[in-house]
C-alpha cells in the first residue's frame, strides 16, 4: 500500500500554509478586512518569533509595521465594547480568534476561528468566557496622509529616540511626586536643628527635644522609602527604554538594504556601541539629577525665610559652576568628537586586520599595520586625557566651591548673629541646606561634562537610523503570487561603490 502523492497535483499545498500560528493568521485577517496588502512571510519578517509562533507581545510591533496600531489589555468578556470591535482573543491552548461582534439580547457572538479566519461562526457567550483567558487586543488602521495630499506645512515627526523616552513619562511623573516629597523631607533635619540650638539648649526642654527628635527620625524613614521607589522607578523606566531601543536598532541593522551598508564594518559596529554612552547618560543617576534640580527653589526660598543675605552665597556659588561648566564644552565638543572618530578608526582597524589576517601575513604587511594602531591609540590616549583633564576640572571646581560656599555663609552668619537678624540655628540650618541646595547643581556640572558625549553618540545612531531599509514603516508592498523568471540582461555594466572601474561589462 502506498501513500499518497502530491506530485501529481497541480497545485500541493506548500508546507508553510500547514502551520498554523493563531495570532499571525488573526492579524493577516485584520489587515486583509482593513484594505492593506500584505502577506504572513511579510508580518514576521524580522519579528523574534517564540516556537515559530508570533506572541502577544510582539503582535504590536508586527501590527505597526502595516499601519495598524494595536493595544493588548487584560478585559473581561461582557466588558468589552461594540464600538472596539473587532478584536483579537486569547484563548485556551495557545489559541485565538477575531471577536466581530456581540448580540447581547441573544447571548451570541460572531467569531472567526485562527483555522479559518474568513469564515464567521456564531457561539455562546458562555462558551466564549470558558475558552477566553481574559487577554484582548484591539486593533484599528493608523491614518496616515496620501501622496497626493499636499503638505502645507512642516509636520514634525516624533523622533525615534525622544518617542521611546516619552513612553516612561508616567513612571517619571510618579518619580517626580516622590522627589518632591523627598525634598519637602530633606527640610525636616536642618529645622529640627534650628530649633534644638535655639530654643532647646537655652530652655533645657528635653520633652520638646525629644518630640522633634522623633519627628526628625520619622522623617528619615519616609525620605529612605521614598529614595528607593523613586529609584526602582527610574531604574525600571531606564530598562524599558533600554530594551526598546535596542530592540529598534537591531531591527534596523537587520532591515538595512545592501546599497546603503557602511563600508567598514568595524566603524560601523563602533558607532552604534554609542547607544551605550547614550544609555548611560539617561540613567538613573542622570535623571535623578534632573528630577532634584527644579527643588532647589524650596531650599532658597527655606535659606530667605532664615535670612535672605545668606542666600547670596549660594546663588554666587550656583552660577560660579554652571559658568565654569559653560566655559569648556566647546573645547569638550571638539575633544569628544576626535575621541568617537580615533575610536571607530581605530576599531575598524581591528575587525578588518582579524577578518584579512591571512592576507596581511602574505604580504608581510605586519609591522604596516602594528604602526596604525600604535599610532591611533597614542592619539586616542592623548585627546581621552585630555577630555578627562577638563570634565576632572569642572567635577572638582564644583566641590570646591560647594565648601567655599559653607564657609561664606558661616561667615556672613556671624555677622547676621551680632547685628541680631537671625539666631545661631538659624545659621546651622542655612548651611545645612546649603549643602542640599548646591548637590543639583553639582550634579548638573557632571551632566554637562558629559552631554556633548551622549549628543555626539545620538546624532552618529540618528544617522544610522535614517539609511533606507527593506520594509519601510507604512509602505504597501505590490504582492505576486508567481514569478516567471524570465530575466534577460543586455549592454549590463557593473562597478562596485565608490570605485569608477568597472567591473563587470
Amino acid at each position: 500500500m502506498h501513500s499518497p502523492s502530491h506530485e501529481g497535483l497541480p497545485h500541493a499545498i506548500p508546507l508553510q500554509a500547514t502551520h498554523l500560528d493563531p495570532l499571525l493568521d488573526c492579524l493577516f485577517a485584520l489587515a486583509r478586512s482593513y484594505g492593506i496588502n500584505a502577506t504572513r512571510e511579510s508580518l514576521v519578517a524580522g519579528i523574534p518569533l517564540s516556537n515559530n509562533r508570533l506572541t502577544p507581545s510582539m503582535f504590536s510591533r508586527s501590527a505597526r509595521r502595516i499601519g495598524l496600531t494595536s493595544r493588548v489589555v487584560r478585559q473581561p468578556l461582557e466588558k468589552l465594547r461594540d464600538a472596539l470591535l473587532p478584536a483579537v482573543l486569547l484563548l485556551n491552548g495557545d489559541e485565538a480568534c477575531i471577536l466581530r461582534s456581540i448580540d447581547r439580547e441573544s447571548g451570541m457572538a460572531q467569531v472567526s476561528f485562527a483555522e479559518l479566519t474568513e469564515a464567521e461562526t456564531s457561539i455562546p457567550l458562555d462558551e466564549l468566557a470558558t475558552k477566553y483567558v481574559g487577554l484582548a487586543i484591539f486593533v484599528r488602521p493608523r491614518f496616515s496622509f496620501e501622496r497626493r495630499a499636499p503638505e502645507l506645512g512642516h509636520i514634525r515627526s516624533r523622533h525615534w529616540f525622544w518617542q521611546t523616552v516619552y513612553g516612561g513619562l508616567p513612571l517619571y511623573r510618579d518619580s517626580m511626586i516622590a522627589a518632591l516629597l523627598i525634598n519637602l523631607f530633606a527640610l525636616v533635619i536642618p529645622l529640627v536643628s534650628m530649633n534644638v540650638y535655639d530654643r532647646v539648649v537655652p530652655n533645657m526642654a528635653t520633652e520638646t527635644l525629644w518630640v522633634l527628635a522623633i519627628g526628625g527620625m520619622l522623617a528619615l524613614i519616609f525620605d529612605f522609602l521614598l529614595k528607593m521607589t523613586r529609584s526602582y522607578l527610574i531604574d525600571l523606566a531606564s530598562k524599558r527604554v533600554d530594551v526598546t531601543l535596542s530592540s529598534l536598532i537591531m531591527e534596523r541593522v537587520l532591515g538595512i538594504r545592501m546599497e546603503a551598508r557602511p563600508a567598514s564594518v568595524g566603524a560601523f559596529s563602533s558607532n552604534l556601541r554609542a547607544f551605550e554612552t547614550v544609555r548611560d547618560f539617561i540613567a538613573s543617576a542622570s535623571i535623578t539629577a534632573l528630577i532634584d534640580l527644579p527643588f532647589v527653589l524650596i531650599f532658597l526660598l527655606a535659606i530667605l525665610w532664615i535670612s535672605p543675605l545668606l542666600t547670596l552665597p549660594v546663588l554666587v556659588g550656583g552660577l560660579l559652576m554652571i559658568v565654569f561648566a559653560l566655559l569648556i564644552q566647546e573645547k569638550m565638543k571638539e575633544l569628544t568628537e576626535a575621541t568617537l572618530r580615533a575610536a571607530a578608526q581605530r576599531n575598524a582597524q581591528l575587525v578588518e586586520n582579524l577578518a584579512g589576517l591571512e592576507t596581511i601575513k602574505i604580504l608581510a604587511a605586519e609591522g604596516q599595520q602594528q604602526g596604525r594602531w600604535e599610532q591611533g591609540t597614542l592619539f586616542l590616549a592623548q585627546v581621552g586625557a585630555r577630555l578627562k583633564l577638563l570634565a576632572t576640572s569642572a567635577n572638582t571646581f564644583a566641590g570646591f566651591i560647594t565648601q567655599l560656599v559653607s564657609i561664606v555663609m558661616l561667615v556672613v552668619g556671624v555677622y547676621q548673629i551680632m547685628d541680631g537678624n537671625t539666631s545661631q540655628g538659624g545659621v546651622i540650618a542655612a548651611v545645612m541646606l546649603s549643602g542640599r541646595a548646591m548637590a543639583p547643581l553639582g550634579q548638573l556640572v557632571g551632566l554637562l561634562t558629559q552631554y556633548h558625549n551622549a549628543k555626539t553618540s545620538l546624532s552618529s545612531l540618528d544617522g544610522f537610523m535614517k539609511m533606507p531599509v527593506e520594509r519601510p514603516q507604512d509602505a504597501n508592498f505590490f504582492h505576486r503570487t508567481s514569478f516567471q523568471g524570465e530575466i534577460e540582461f543586455r549592454n549590463v555594466s557593473f562597478s562596485y561603490p565608490d570605485n569608477p572601474q568597472l567591473a563587470l561589462r
